[in-house]
């Protein structure tokens, strides 16, 4: 018999992927009303951004049919956020330093359980790191790119960079043997901290210097 606490924390963290895939999406479907695309562009931008990145870390750890495309509460809830979108961007863009606090807090539950559905599919720790980076990041990734932008986290914000801290706090505490609970939530916060941090100072990585002079 399964333990009711597995089973509610199963719950939870159902709960709050789809809580995630909601606000990533959101920021697809206003990238689609930014760009004047009707409202099947929008759909598929916020489908991509809310998932994408989960898609393709199951394609690569052999979890296939994919989470997102084998439930359909993930589809649903994608849409649901471009519809929202579609029809009341402006009162979405009002909500914008909400919508930025829980997309934070999305990026780190992301990061942390991608990494821990790769180390339970025996993906080498490293590795590992970089799938759970890629599930928390690769959905806006694909979402600049169908919209014919250098993908943000490539260019600016400590985005890509709090996905792996968080990342490679659950897979250090894999190696030291923790308790994946606990490593789970110190990396989710350390990548929640990280990015609420970069969002409030404003801090960015260093650009490339063209001109291959050091700045000082």
């Amino acid at each position: 018999m399964v333990s009711p606490l597995l089973l509610s924390t199963a719950t939870l963290l159902f709960t709050l992927d789809l809580i995630g895939t909601f606000v990533f999406a959101l920021s697809g479907a206003a990238a689609g009303v930014k760009n004047k695309l009707d409202p099947f562009g929008v759909g598929v931008l916020a489908f991509v951004a809310g998932n994408a990145g989960g898609v393709t870390r199951d394609l690569l750890i052999g979890a296939v049919p994919p989470a997102a495309i084998k439930d359909w509460r993930y589809v649903a809830v994608s849409l649901l956020a471009g519809g929202v979108t579609f029809l009341w961007y402006q009162s979405i863009r009002r909500f914008r330093p909400i919508v930025l606090l829980l997309d934070a807090a999305g990026l780190g539950l992301f990061a942390v359980s991608g990494t821990q559905k790769a180390l339970a599919f025996g993906v080498n720790p490293f590795v590992a790191a970089l799938l759970g980076m890629l599930t928390g990041i690769g959905g806006g990734v694909l979402r600049d790119l169908l919209v014919n932008e250098i993908p943000v986290v490539l260019r600016a914000d400590l985005y890509a960079l709090a996905a792996l801290g968080g990342a490679g706090v659950v897979v250090g505490g894999h190696l030291l043997h923790w308790p994946p609970t606990a490593t789970t939530i110190a990396g989710a916060t350390l990548c929640f901290g990280m990015r609420l941090v970069a969002i409030r100072r404003g801090w960015n990585l260093p650009p490339a210097n063209p001109a291959g002079l050091i700045v000082r």
